[in-house]
């Protein structure tokens, strides 16, 4: 592979003698990877019921490898089932080194298309707050879909700039990943055609832009809170010296040592001016060290730890409680979860359950308030995929399961209706939540036997 000289020539300084063995690395195949939905699944599980040939990402709990060449996951109605994401194996570790702990307010910046939103999304646990925002519309529709595959209701999906982003959360949350936008070193060995984007826009043109998120995104970090910074690139310019930027802009920031992996690189002061040693403790992830991509991350706290709870804010208040329509509350008995109705909140036709101490966002560009429940039609009520996703069999009181050898699972996931006379007693009826081995897919509604498929269109399973 041909590299521009330049690169190369900054690739020498950086790696010294270990730079024959990256450029000898292009010539090895990439890797493929997956990480697992531990809000869905556990992990013992999950090994038990894989379809597929994996082994573990050594630095990743919940990370494996498989073969892309032999098999494809995204065929498979456990991915439809949002059991895994597939990812690239270094891509994993900027949401595994931010430790989220349930309840937390967190806030993914750049989060399209959803790698690292979701797995922060799943250490959540369906407690606090997940916002996850794109200042790209297009590509936040597709972070709102894998974000609802997970089956992650606690959610705010906005697409806002940063900087509009932060005069609606100044100092709110406990945790922040960026995974800014960059000139995309670390991805040339897996995309070729990054290189050409990289002679387009290099380093100086991204490590401005970097600047100005980081500060911003620091505006919204509370007392005490941490905030992880990552690129896939390897230029100082857009690594170090942004976290240099930083330090010097708030003084409040320290960096934090990350949980260690044997191929992970020390960050390097000297090509940040060298008077901070502290930035050796960021990381650098090298394709000739790891079995993965090129990865940078910074782990950043702002000020001392502070108190987890009762942290002085106030929360918003809280929505008065009104009759519900009754095709709504004679659906929501079905379901055998509690729901605060004070967090019901009906917009004409579609009704929604809204993450807890979420505030007041008129105003802003948001693609979705928390979960989705569903839709008031004349005289009945729909439930809604999003809300199919985040509930587990024991949620609803009519399942319908299939096993996954069942040629009736891919008939489901691509819109049709199925005979499943076997499978229920003759007299039920209704809306059936639909299962493969256990994991739910979508709705159907049943009568005579026949389920009448309620799978979202827009997420078929499309043929070949």
């Amino acid at each position: 592979m041909k590299l521009p000289s330049e690169f190369e020539e900054k690739m020498q300084r950086l790696l010294g003698d270990e730079f024959p063995s990256y450029i000898a690395c292009y010539e090895e195949p990439r890797y493929y990877g997956l990480r697992v939905n531990t809000r869905k699944i556990s992990m013992e599980d999950f090994r038990r019921i894989c379809p597929f040939e994996i082994r573990q990402v050594p630095w990743i709990e919940n990370g494996f490898y498989y073969n892309g060449e032999e098999v494809s996951p995204a065929r498979h109605p456990y991915y439809f089932a949002g059991l895994y994401y597939l990812q690239e194996p270094s891509a994993m570790t900027p949401a595994s080194r931010l430790p989220v702990e349930p309840g937390d307010r967190v806030l993914d910046l750049c989060a399209a298309p959803g790698g690292k939103a979701t797995e922060l999304g799943a250490k959540l646990q369906g407690r606090g707050l997940l916002a996850a925002n794109d200042i790209s519309s297009s590509r936040a529709k597709g972070l709102l879909k894998n974000i609802e595959l997970f089956g992650i209701g606690n959610v705010l999906v906005s697409s806002e700039e940063p900087g509009r982003l932060a005069g609606f959360f100044p100092g709110f949350f406990d945790k922040i990943l960026i995974d800014a936008p960059c000139s995309g070193e670390g991805m040339f060995r897996k995309d070729r055609k990054m290189v050409k984007a990289w002679e387009e826009h290099g380093p100086d043109f991204f490590s401005k832009l970097q600047k100005n998120i980081i500060l911003q995104a620091a505006s919204m970090l509370r007392d005490g809170g941490m905030m992880l910074y990552s690129t896939c690139t390897f230029d100082p310019s857009e690594n170090e010296e942004v976290i240099a930027h930083l330090l010097r802009e708030r003084p409040e920031f320290h960096i934090c040592p990350m949980e260690p992996y044997q191929g992970f690189a020390p960050g390097r002061p000297e090509f940040a001016g060298g008077s901070d040693p502290s930035l050796a403790d960021t990381v650098r992830i090298f394709p000739h060290r790891m079995h993965g991509e090129g990865h940078f991350l910074a782990l950043l706290q702002k000020g001392e730890k502070a108190p987890e709870k009762g942290r002085g804010e106030k929360e918003p208040p809280r929505r008065r409680s009104r009759k519900l329509p009754e095709e709504l509350e004679k659906f929501l008995e079905k379901l055998k979860i509690d729901l605060s109705p004070d967090r019901l909140d009906i917009h004409g036709e579609r009704v929604y359950y809204m993450p807890e101490g979420l505030p007041a966002v008129r105003g802003m560009r948001f693609l979705r308030t928390g979960l989705l429940l569903g839709e008031l039609k004349k005289n009945r009520f729909e439930p809604s995929q999003a809300l199919a996703m985040a509930l587990c069999p024991e949620d609803f009181d009519q399942v319908i399961s299939l096993p996954c050898s069942d040629e009736r699972v891919i008939r489901y996931l691509k819109g049709e209706t199925l005979d499943v006379e076997d499978q229920v007693p003759t007299t039920r009826k209704g809306w059936q939540l639909f299962c493969v081995d256990g994991y739910p897919l979508g709705w159907g509604k049943l009568s005579g036997g026949t389920l009448k498929n309620k799978y979202l269109p827009g997420w078929r399973w499309q043929s070949i």
